[in-house]
Order: C-alpha cells, then structure tokens, then sequence
C-alpha cells in the first residue's frame, strides 16, 4: 500500500528511467511529463513526454477493500488498487526520424524496465530533482509496478488527440502501470471478536465434528501422498463410531481424540483415488431406531492436495531428430488415478550440475481413467533426468540421495530415465 505520492511516483520514475536513457541515444533528447498541448511551447527540440490520461480500478483486485478482507485484519486503513494509463509522445525533427528514433528508445527500455523495482523507485524519491517526493512510499508496497504496453485502435487514437487533447497529432504510444494500491489515511475501526457464534449462546448441533486442519503427520509442509500418516485437528472429533471420507472412500481411523484424528492411505489397494484436490469429512455414526433422529452426523468438508507418486518409469519409441536431439514416449505409472479432463504436465531435469535443460511437456487430455500414463516428448538433448508429473497442480516428489559417502550426497537422484 502507498501514500497519496504513490501517482506521482510512478510518473516521476518513469520519467527518470526514460531520461537516462533516451539522452544517450539521441542527443540533446529530454523526457517531460507536460500536457499534450504544451508540447509545442514548453517542450525542448526532442524527446518524449509522459501524460497520465486515465486512472482505473485494477479489475482483478476490485474488492480488494471489500467487508470479508477487511474483516480478517489483513489492512489497517482502506485501500483501492488503480491502473494508470500514460500516453508517450515522441517529438522532434522528422526529417532527422528523431521521433521514431525516440520511440524505439522507449519501446526498448521499457522492454527491460518493464518492473519499476524498488530500487529504482527509492532512487527516484531521494533524487533532488524531485523533493516533493521525499515522503512517498511506495517502494514499500508489496505488490510490485509493472509497466505493459496498451494496443490502441485507430479511432480511439484520433478521438483522443481530436476531442480529448485537441492538439496535431504527435507519435505516440500508449503504456499501462499496474498495480498501485493507495492507501487511504483514517484506519478502519475494529470490533471486538465474537466471543460465542450460537443464537443465544445455544448451538443446534452442539456435537457436530468440526475440521479445523489436515496436514502430514511430523510435518505440516510435507506434501500428501499414498502411505502419509495424516492428522485431521478440530473439535467434537470423538465418538463411539468415526469414518474418514476421503471423496467415495470409507477410512478407518487409526486413533481418535476429541482435538484430533489420525489416520492412513497406506492400506489402500492402489489405485483408487485422483490426484488432486481431494475433500475430506469426519462422520459419525450413531445407533438409534427412532426415525427423528439422523444415523450420521457430518463435518464440514476441509480440502487437501494429494500429490502422485512415480511408481515407475520408462522410455519407449526413442527416436534419432537430428545431432543430439531426440523424440520419444515417456511411461509413467503411478499409485494414483488420472481422469479423463485433469491437466497433466511432465517434467525433465537434467541431472547435472554443468548447465542443466529443463523440458516440461503437456499431456493432451485422456481417453479415460488411468494410472498408467504415456507422454510423447520431441526435441530433446541426449542425457540423464530426472522425472515429475504434475497433475492439476499436484507434484510429485524426487527422492534424495542420503548415502553421505556418496559424491552426490543431498542431491536429488530418482526417479531418473536416461535418454541415448
């Protein structure tokens, strides 16, 4: 978030970046930030000059200060996420091309510049070119400024510079900077939490399990994969009889606590389940032969990501492209299963630590559900690598060589093909 300089800043700093730049290639060049009408009389011989023409809500943080955000605490104050909309004309002698030559200048630098890093933007604040601007702080902002080029239709462009600026036409091309976040300056009032969330401190369900949690057993970073020890953190979890639902299957779990459950995938005759995002919900079953009153009583449903695992892999069909290069099809079983629309990418690490390649290849979709998965590869170097599947989103792991007399100690060793 930034303060009410936060505009300014951006202009300046693209001013600054263009000015450095474009005074070495065509001499004598100077960036201003002037109206369109003031080009002809307060602008040097050559240059370009940066006009803010448009300011705009950013579309995808546009309820970015809305109530449920602003509830969790995350701003202090309110806050609007804006785009700015600047127009880059390029002036002097035509005869010469300075105009086209300036543009070139700009299209280039902002090809590399397309980041108003904070580096740049805190050298801009401290220069003395620009002292109205010593209190800014959006270096601080998160999100970073990113500078993209607009396409504007011809007829716009006329509209603009005919109705809008009503000024001769200059050489022009329009940039976007996405996204400032202004910050306003009174902070948002906070009530104290609630305390009980029943209608008059009683609760419908007051047994209800509720799922709070579900992480790998020992580490809650670990990835989940077939044979994790997993543990569901809530409350209300104890009952005389529990079942895990993990989508259409039925997990005994291996102890239940009223905070906390914890059970296996790892007695699963593989493979039954997707990889993927999977739900999970504890139910309790509950003896009564009275029809008023339900057999099963469920908790919310609490996601998790179950990660494939390479049960084996396997190179078929190599092919001879040309010098070095080659084609072939990849096997890939796994402990899971792949349905007909999931996105499934392969990816190849070479395993050296002499410049590596790095080779990722879609799988188009499947014909039906399967564990066993072949993936056609092209223009690929002759080597060693190592193997992951990504399926919608989900990785697979690598394992690492923990043998510390081995010369590759602590690096990642399987599962590897090996293209000839």
């Amino acid at each position: 978030m930034s303060n009410y300089l936060a505009i300014a800043t951006v202009t300046a700093t693209l001013q600054r970046v263009l000015q450095s730049v474009i005074q070495q290639d065509i001499e004598g060049a100077r960036a201003t930030t002037l109206p369109p009408g003031g080009i002809s009389t307060g602008a040097p011989e050559v240059g370009v000059n940066i006009f803010l023409y448009q300011v705009t809500s950013n579309p995808s943080l546009a309820n970015y200060d809305s109530t449920p955000n602003r509830t969790k605490g995350n701003p202090l104050n309110r806050q609007v996420a804006i785009d700015l909309f600047y127009m880059m004309s390029c002036y002097g002698n035509d005869a010469e091309l300075q105009p086209q030559r300036v543009l070139g200048s700009v299209v280039s630098t902002l090809v590399d510049k397309r980041i108003l890093t904070p580096e740049l933007i805190r050298s801009t604040c401290n220069d003395s070119t620009f002292p109205f601007l010593v209190d800014s702080d959006l270096a601080d902002q998160i999100q970073q400024v990113h500078i993209v080029p607009v396409d504007i239709s011809l007829e716009d462009l006329s509209k603009a510079w005919s109705v809008f600026y009503q000024v001769p036409y200059v050489l022009s091309i329009a940039y976007r900077a996405c996204l400032v976040i202004v910050e306003g300056r009174e902070n948002f009032q906070r009530a104290l939490p609630i305390r009980d969330a029943s209608p008059a401190g009683l609760a419908p369900f007051p047994a209800s399990p509720y799922i709070e949690q579900v992480v790998a057993q020992g580490n809650r970073f670990e990835p989940i994969v077939i044979g994790s020890v997993m543990v569901i953190r809530g409350r209300n979890l104890q009952s005389q009889t529990v079942e895990i639902h993990v989508g259409d299957l039925v997990i005994s779990p291996t102890s239940v606590q009223d905070r906390e459950i914890v059970f296996s995938l790892e007695d699963m005759a593989l493979p039954q389940i997707q990889a993927g995002v999977q739900s999970l919900q504890v139910i309790h079953r509950i003896s009564s032969t009275s029809p008023l009153i339900t057999n099963a009583i469920a908790s919310n449903v609490m996601p998790f990501i179950l990660c494939p695992t390479i049960v084996n892999v396997s190179v078929s069909q190599l092919e001879e492209i040309e010098d070095n290069l080659r084609s072939a099809v990849i096997v890939v079983q796994l402990d899971v299963l792949v349905r007909e629309k999931q996105k499934v990418v392969l990816a190849l690490n070479e395993w050296t630590s002499d410049n590596p390649s790095v080779y990722l290849f879609d799988r188009p979709p499947l014909p039906s559900t399967v564990s066993t998965i072949e993936i056609p590869i092209t223009n690929i170097k002759a080597g060693e690598y190592l193997v992951r599947m990504r399926i919608d989103g989900a990785e697979s792991k690598l394992g690492v060589d923990d043998d510390p007399d081995s010369p590759t100690y602590n690096w990642y060793n399987s599962p590897k093909i090996v293209i000839t």
